[in-house]
């Protein structure tokens, strides 16, 4: 299949005509009942992008991802603009930008950059027993640095461990099922969609409460499973490969970039503590205390950059790369899924009158099994941070209420975006991330279609368990 850059102005240029053309226009509340799906071809296209184009045509999309971004951004804010006025267009953009996106990047750089300043040198042997602790703690780390850093720290250690093993293929699909997805739903530290629901109104200990029951459930299953099965591959392997990293002594380095944490945590607390004053800036109100929070992200950053030795930087195989691509594709989500968010608050007057019904009970109440497993069916094949915002808006996008009574749905649709981001490996960010690199240490990984055939064969039993035990 060859994807041209034409191909995808024609196929955008036809949807933006559809938008502009549509009889449906933006009211001056930007009201979502007024919009016509076309509206939401750009963000069901930005999202198809990210999930095909790696498959399809990779290295198209590894030259081309930033522009394709844009070019979708690009079908939503002209059409905005052109139907219902330039300024309201501004005002809409500066909204998302300044209270979603400037807010959500500049954590997930921060984050980034303090993991990537810390080194867990040394070896292991890989026995069943020692993978099943660095699992732990890799689960435990990510809801404390993110699924992307934790995932980033614990991944080299783990190759070195099982450098010498013959079979050693499942240890890194259950790192991936562990560490890069379900250990990071305890906090909106630990996965990008919990962060948006935290910028929300969500408490940031929200999710360490209602979802602790839900992880330990899934993360301890994992980890017996995993026990039992690296213990019976270990016995039949006999003899082991000739290990080209002979047992050292652990050691971590990068002691400044745990305070640094600690600092993260603490601004984002006293972020959702403090009352500091507002100002307007293009239409939008802007919090003082969220300003310094951001300001902080910055600080950090910029302190982790000039304290964390290269040698380190260069040990963890650090670069830009992976942020940025982050940074440019969520900048043309967030722009896209505007009208979506808006057809979504229409409920059952907007466009997606029938997701609505999937989602709700003959009685009116909400249908949390189907939260649990639509958000998490999206989340396996699309980005789960914008899938997350797409069930949290059919929830009511009402944080207070979703947290009161609707507490076990806002725990359905988390757990589901968390959860199922496992199911493939463009589920989650660093899925695809610990795939490169495994491969690179010499892990012959699954196939994608293979990797699914796994998480098919474990995931999905446990999830349907988890189902009936917590959603229903």
């Amino acid at each position: 299949m060859r994807v041209t850059l034409r191909k995808i102005c024609t196929a955008a240029l036809s949807v933006l005509f559809l938008a502009a053309s549509a009889p449906q226009a933006f009211a001056a509340d930007m009201n979502g009942a007024t919009l016509g799906l076309a509206w939401a071809l750009p963000f069901a296209g930005i999202l198809l992008s990210i999930a095909l184009f790696p498959l399809l045509a990779p290295h198209f999309w590894e030259h081309h991802f930033g522009k394709i971004s844009a070019l979708w951004a690009v079908l939503v804010i002209v059409p905005i603009a052109l139907v219902f006025g330039a300024t309201p267009a501004v005002h809409v953009l500066a909204h998302t930008a300044f209270l979603e996106y400037i807010p959500f990047i500049l954590l997930l750089l921060a984050l980034f950059t303090v993991a990537g300043g810390v080194v867990v040198s040394g070896n292991l042997h890989g026995s069943p027993g020692t993978n099943t602790v660095l699992l732990a703690i890799g689960t435990v780390l990510a809801s404390i640095i993110g699924t992307t850093g934790a995932s980033m720290v614990m991944i080299r250690p783990m190759i070195r461990a099982n450098d010498d093993r013959k079979h050693n293929v499942h240890v890194f699909v259950f790192f991936i099922f562990l560490v890069s997805n379900i250990g990071g739903s305890l906090t909106p530290l630990g996965d990008p969609p919990l962060f948006l629901g935290f910028l929300r109104g969500v408490d940031f200990f929200w999710t360490t409460t209602h979802l602790f029951p839900e992880t330990l459930f899934c993360a301890g299953a994992l980890l017996a499973a995993f026990f039992a099965l690296d213990s019976i591959i270990y016995k039949r392997e006999g003899h082991l490969k000739k290990d080209p990293t002979p047992d050292k002594p652990v050691r971590v380095r990068g002691g400044i970039n745990f305070i640094l944490i600690v600092v993260i945590i603490a601004a984002i607390l006293l972020s959702a503590k403090l009352k500091l004053g507002s100002f307007t800036l293009l239409g939008t109100e802007i919090l003082i205390q969220n300003l310094l929070r951001d300001v902080t992200m910055i600080v950090v950053t910029l302190v982790s950059l000039w304290l964390t030795p290269k040698a380190s930087h260069k040990a963890n195989g650090f670069s830009w790369g992976p942020i940025q691509e982050v940074a440019k594709l969520f900048a043309g989500i967030f722009v896209t899924i505007i009208p979506v968010l808006a057809m979504l608050q229409a409920g059952k007057n907007g466009a997606f009158a029938p997701l609505v019904a999937l989602v709700t009970n003959p009685d009116g109440s909400a249908n949390n099994v189907a939260y649990f497993w639509l958000t998490g069916g999206l989340s396996s094949f699309l980005d789960n941070a914008p899938t997350y915002l797409v069930f949290f808006e059919l929830a009511g996008g009402d944080p207070k209420q979703l947290m009161a009574s609707g507490a076990l749905t806002l725990a359905a649709i988390s757990a589901g975006a968390v959860f199922m981001g496992a199911n493939s490996y463009i589920g989650n960010a660093p899925n695809f991330m610990v795939y490169a690199i495994a491969r690179n240490g010499g892990v012959k990984m699954p196939s994608f279609f293979g990797y699914m055939l796994w998480s098919g064969l474990i995931l999905v039993p446990l999830f349907i368990v988890a189902t009936f035990l917590f959603f229903v």
